[in-house]
């Protein structure tokens, strides 16, 4: 649950929790204290969709001030800004560059050069190297590109899924096993694991349907995805159990971790943990499995 970048993590080796990922509006100020109360592991503050064109000063002004007052504790804190091609995009920023946001998320990334081309933005305004980016992957463009995309600045440190433009293009029907999905859904997890960025799946649209939403959180675990992203609080819970290690899952990491340290004491190649042999990319995944745990009780915790 971590990219390239993990200079903006406020907590040392450790991963960064990524399993629910709430979009709040930017115009909503209600809002943005309410998220400093929520059990979401990071908040988007939304200045695009969320907001109508004749708000969006205000929300820019209103996220401005809500970074600066702080006590999101260990949340992470994105601003997703317009796109530099609407009215807004290059105010957004200028802004962004110096608010005390952990990352800007870009919208409607199709080509390396919409990535470059904000990060050229971000550095003349002075923003910090701490400052990360995001890329929304919402378009069959983007989806074809996105190799390139996640590719295109060391800056990039997570991708996040749109599919409602891009369901809409393809001429698909969203449903809950989202079969119409699943090739550009792959194809971006498999872009993002060869730049060892996160990745987050898309926002599920239908809140009364819980039914669908766990189904939805269990599949893209099943993917690959580090997370999700919401679009209300009531969808965290189902998106932190999907995205967390069960007791089983931990305890049996405890025991491969503790019996792989032990055979390398021992000089020995070979290692046995409840009859399944275990290799070297075995005890890599159980050691990320106690981390994940680790940093979730550290976030209980605080």
């Amino acid at each position: 649950m971590t990219g390239r970048d993990s200079r903006s993590q406020p907590v040392d080796d450790a991963v960064r929790l990524r399993r629910s990922v709430l979009f709040m509006p930017g115009s909503n100020a209600r809002a943005l204290h309410k998220a400093r109360s929520l059990a979401a592991d990071a908040i988007i503050m939304d200045l695009e969709d969320a907001v109508a064109p004749d708000a969006k000063a205000c929300a820019r002004e209103q996220v401005a001030h809500a970074l600066a007052d702080g006590d999101y504790g260990l949340r992470e804190c994105i601003v997703r800004v317009n796109a530099l091609d609407t009215p807004w995009g290059e105010d957004d920023l200028r802004a962004a560059a110096g608010m005390k946001a952990h990352a800007v998320l870009i919208p409607k990334v199709e080509h390396a050069h919409d990535i470059e081309r904000s990060v050229q933005r971000l550095a003349s305004a002075g923003a910090p190297a701490s400052l990360t980016i995001w890329a929304m992957i919402e378009t069959p463009t983007g989806v074809l590109n996105v190799r390139q995309i996640s590719a295109a600045s060391e800056r990039l440190n997570c991708l996040v899924m749109g599919t409602s433009d891009l369901a809409k293009i393809l001429r698909i029907p969203h449903t809950a096993r989202r079969s119409g999905l699943l090739t550009a859904l792959s194809q971006c997890v498999l872009a993002a694991r060869e730049a060892s960025l996160d990745i987050l799946d898309c926002v599920q649209l239908d809140l009364e349907d819980e039914g669908a939403l766990i189904q939805i959180c269990a599949q893209g675990r099943e993917l690959g995805f580090d997370g999700k992203t919401l679009i209300h609080p009531r969808q965290i819970e189902a998106a932190n159990r999907a995205y967390s290690p069960d007791a089983d899952s931990v305890q049996r990491a405890a025991r491969i971790v503790s019996a792989w340290e032990q055979a390398s004491r021992d000089g020995s190649a070979l290692v046995i943990v409840d009859g399944q042999l275990i290799e070297h990319l075995h005890a890599d995944d159980a050691r990320r499995v106690l981390a994940i745990a680790a940093a979730i009780d550290h976030a209980l915790s605080k």
